[in-house]
């Protein structure tokens, strides 16, 4: 039975890690932390939303990171600080603009296989992640931008998603606790939302049960190649209080998959490769409803406010999650104030709803300059990447595991 080592313990570790065992692998998972799901994986908005599969690649984008460069409150915010890493990402991520549209329906078109293959998994799995099925609802403050959306959403559909228009009362009828008044929106039915963190450690929980093995606390130090098989060095990681003799400990497998995330770009220049990862920071409050009042008016059908660039989902009865902004700061995952206000100032001015159990959270997204998750193989043998989802990780994840998975199994099969 061939043996993979699997590179962190996200969403898309552990679903590659479940696709794998299902063909028949040993599966290893190495991760820094000590749980699955604990750093983009652990409190994101919540959308499976094909309709967010606009890739960013577009002039506009550029000119309003600079309007928006002075305003702390601002939904992109760029600090502009040198940093060669980041620097040379923004000029591939402009050299990409050619390839917006294609990129985009790429993007539906994996985000339409990916929603049934993880709605098979967790029915097949009986995997409780709070999924609500009640569609994704993106409105518009004014007639420009409602225009420039009529474009988008045309090409949306062109790429197969199902997503109509929709004026301020049919608004108001798909979401009856949406506050205030819009120019005009669009509907997606069939997008949904869930708990990314209870869907990974419940799929982590199968996959164990199916013979995958976690090894939580650690940290890849190097990797060596050998004709016949890769060996990963490891040794403990920060968190790991507990193993005192985990200094430097070697593990041999048939091929190597790294699903590290923002870590990827490291682990990648370890391996000879290249992979362009930018941590791109968002941040989300979780609105705990602990009235009546709250559970009442806080929105089941999920939500994107176009001028706010704020999504929301609702997660079960008692928990509202609301996320946005776009933060290119390098890997400081501090939880800033001046970010987290603007969300909490959201929901209070939408919604008749209490935020005084407001939790707030940042996550680092694993961004391509060209917005494309990074599906292949390696310049060396026996390596393998899935990674580099951006801000559509939970949305693409099912798919690009089953494509990996694949991949892996053409150059070592079971």
């Amino acid at each position: 039975m061939p043996h993979i080592i699997v590179i962190g313990a996200g969403i898309t570790g552990v679903t590659s890690a479940y696709e794998l065992s299902q063909l028949g692998y040993q599966v290893t998972v190495l991760d820094r932390h000590l749980y699955p799901a604990m750093e983009t994986s652990f409190a994101n908005g919540g959308q499976l939303s094909a309709c967010n599969a606009e890739v960013w690649n577009q002039k506009s984008t550029i000119l309003k990171g600079i309007k928006w460069m002075s305003q702390k409150s601002a939904p992109l915010l760029l600090n502009p600080s040198f940093s060669l890493h980041k620097y040379s990402w923004l000029f591939e991520f402009m050299a990409n603009i050619p390839h917006y549209e294609a990129n985009t329906h790429e993007t539906v078109r994996l985000a339409l296989l990916a929603r049934k293959r993880l709605f098979e998994i967790a029915d097949e799995e009986k995997i409780d992640f709070n999924l609500e099925k009640r569609g994704i609802l993106h409105f518009y403050h004014n007639k420009y931008d409602y225009d420039v959306a009529i474009k988008v959403n045309d090409m949306l559909c062109k790429a197969g998603l199902e997503r109509h228009g929709v004026t301020n009362q049919e608004i108001k009828e798909i979401e009856p606790t949406l506050k205030g008044d819009y120019y005009g929106g669009f509907y997606c039915p069939d997008d949904a939302t869930g708990d990314i963190h209870r869907f990974t450690t419940g799929l982590a929980k199968v996959t164990e049960r199916n013979g995958v093995k976690y090894l939580f606390g650690t940290n890849v130090i190097d990797v060596k190649h050998h004709a016949d098989r890769v060996e990963v060095i490891y040794s403990k990681s920060d968190e790991n209080m507990k193993d005192e003799d985990l200094e430097s400990i070697s593990l041999n497998a048939d091929a190597l998959l790294v699903c590290g995330g923002v870590g990827s770009y490291q682990l990648a220049d370890m391996l000879g490769d290249r992979v362009n990862i930018y941590p791109v920071k968002g941040y989300s409050i979780t609105v705990n409803l602990n009235d009546a009042k709250s559970v009442e008016n806080a929105p089941w059908v999920s939500l994107l406010d176009e001028s706010a660039k704020i999504v929301t989902s609702r997660l079960g009865e008692d928990r509202f999650r609301i996320a946005g902004t776009a933060e290119y700061n390098g890997y400081n995952r501090d939880i800033r104030a001046d970010r987290i206000q603007p969300l909490v100032d959201w929901v209070n001015r939408n919604f008749d709803v209490s935020t005084e159990h407001a939790v707030p959270w940042s996550g680092l997204r694993p961004m391509m300059p060209n917005m494309m998750p990074v599906v292949r193989e390696g310049k060396r043998e026996r390596v393998f990447y899935n990674t580099g989802h951006g801000h559509l990780g939970w949305t693409l994840s099912a798919v690009t595991a089953a494509m990996v998975s694949q991949i892996i199994a053409a150059k070592h099969p079971v």
